[in-house]
């Protein structure tokens, strides 16, 4: 994106920073997203920052690999993991403007002759990693990276003085053994796309069909004239059953949500449906689901998420994953009982993950600074209890903790004023709910029909803080 001549100054000391700031060294894990905006956070802050990364690049989910998992749903732990659950047809259900980093607006760079650009505002995945790839050119954060480096325990340990610190243990590819390594702090940010979480349908052993997770979707070719059920109706759920139905004889997509006057045809197809959920499964090949209707079918496909997931990370039962929900957190971030030393960016889910991220990780970064001060341990318990009890109280389920959807903004905004940091733009929370009606009432073209051009002319005229000259002209034409 060539805009280091913007960045590089910001490089220098915090100005918000105290005199008698605490510079600590803190491990990273993970180089996606969220791994990538911790390190420069924690390295604005003055702090010493170590990103492990156990393949050869940035990007984390965002990079495409066309290889799957050996075993379809990923059940078998002794299998050879993928990280990434990219599809071929992928692309963001949401539009650029808003998806971007605060201060790094996401606009289309010029083509240099090496990445394939693409300037759609609902651009495809390997536009988002074009967008990541840049980001740390541009902030120069691949000496901060270490590839190919696995890490494969964190644990706990005391020094003098009783000073609580993290011992990484890692394993680089190609070598031998593995290295121990101390910092102040860690920030987990190995992301929550790689573990899938299976529906679990009775009679399911004694059906004869095949099973796959949408983890290891990547094209639809494979279920050519099948007879599919699709799990889930998420915005993945409903691209990838689209995507099937150009080539399978039918789709049936069985959603949680869906309980009345089902089984209803899908607009703008002759092959595909709509069910509630899935009642059983029988040995002669039938699916029978809630409302009534039975198929016999070819292929379940479980587009049903995955599970939090840190095969590394030992607390002694601090920190948990109990039905999908990490805890305790104070505000999905930081453990009560381990603050500030470990830290968790990215676990909310239904939100835009980018800004989200970015906000955590300056506050992460100012709390380890000394900067911004956390309450008590007792406070941040008290206030765990009590978001618990709020979750109970309205009947959400536990696994739906992390789930934003109705708050994003509130907690961002919250983030940002402890941050010392201006609120959310107005155009982007207006951008992101005319996004997501559109999604719903149009969702075969909501991405490339839209109708809010003076909220992009917005985000356009708040770009321009950031923009160097030669993009200027650039992203108003894009």
């Amino acid at each position: 994106m060539a805009m280091a001549s913007q960045i590089l100054p910001i490089f220098a000391m915090n100005p918000l920073i105290p005199s008698n700031f605490t510079s600590r060294k803190v491990a990273v894990i993970g180089a996606g997203a969220a791994g990538l905006v911790a390190a420069r956070e924690l390295r604005r802050e003055g702090h010493e920052a170590v990103v492990f990364e156990r393949s050869d690049r940035v990007g984390g989910t965002w990079v495409y690999d066309p290889n799957v998992e050996p075993d379809p749903i990923g059940l078998d732990s002794s299998r050879t993991i993928v990280h990434s659950s990219l599809y071929e047809s992928l692309r963001t259900n949401l539009p650029r403007e808003i998806m971007g980093f605060r201060d790094y607006p996401f606009v289309v760079g010029k083509d240099d002759g090496k990445k394939q650009r693409d300037p759609r505002r609902f651009p495809g995945h390997r536009e988002v990693l074009n967008y990541l790839e840049d980001f740390v050119n541009d902030f120069q954060l691949n000496e901060l990276i270490r590839f190919e480096t696995e890490v494969v325990h964190v644990g706990l340990v005391l020094v003098e003085d009783e000073r609580k610190k993290w011992v990484v243990k890692y394993r680089r590819r190609m070598r031998g053994g593995d290295v121990d390594e101390v910092f102040d702090g860690v920030v987990v940010c190995n992301g929550h796309y790689t573990k899938p979480n299976i529906a679990e349908i009775p009679g399911i052993d004694a059906w004869p069909g095949k099973q796959i997770h949408s983890h290891n979707y990547r094209v639809p070719e494979p279920f050519r004239d099948q007879v599919v059920v699709s799990i889930g109706a998420s915005a993945s759920g409903q691209d990838i059953s689209r995507d099937i139905a150009r080539v399978a004889k039918e789709v049936h997509i069985a959603s949680r949500s869906a309980t009345n006057g089902l089984p209803m045809k899908q607009p703008g197809y002759d092959n595909m449906w709509l069910h509630s959920m899935i009642e059983s499964a029988h040995e002669d090949g039938t699916i029978v689901f809630q409302d009534g209707s039975s198929v016999i079918v070819d292929v379940i496909l479980h587009c049903t998420g995955y599970k939090y997931y840190f095969p590394f990370l030992e607390t002694n039962n601090i920190v948990t994953v109990d039905d999908n929900r990490v805890g305790p957190l104070y505000k999905h971030v930081f453990p009560p009982l381990l603050a500030p030393g470990l830290s968790f960016i990215g676990l909310p889910w239904k939100v835009i993950p980018f800004p989200l991220s970015e906000l955590q990780s300056k506050w992460v970064a100012g709390v380890l600074s000394g900067r911004i001060l956390l309450p008590s341990q007792e406070k941040m318990l008290e206030d765990v209890e009590a978001f618990y009890l709020k979750l109970e109280a309205a009947g959400v389920p536990k696994r739906y903790t992390h789930n934003m959807a109705d708050y994003q903004f509130e907690y961002n905004d919250w983030l940002a004023a402890e941050c010392g940091c201006p609120p959310t733009e107005k155009w982007r929370k207006q951008m992101y709910e005319e996004a997501s009606k559109k999604k719903k009432t149009q969702p075969e073209t909501y991405r490339d029909e839209w109708e809010d051009q003076q909220l992009i002319l917005q985000a356009q005229e708040d770009f321009r803080q950031y923009l160097p000259a030669e993009l200027q002209e650039h992203a108003n034409k894009t």
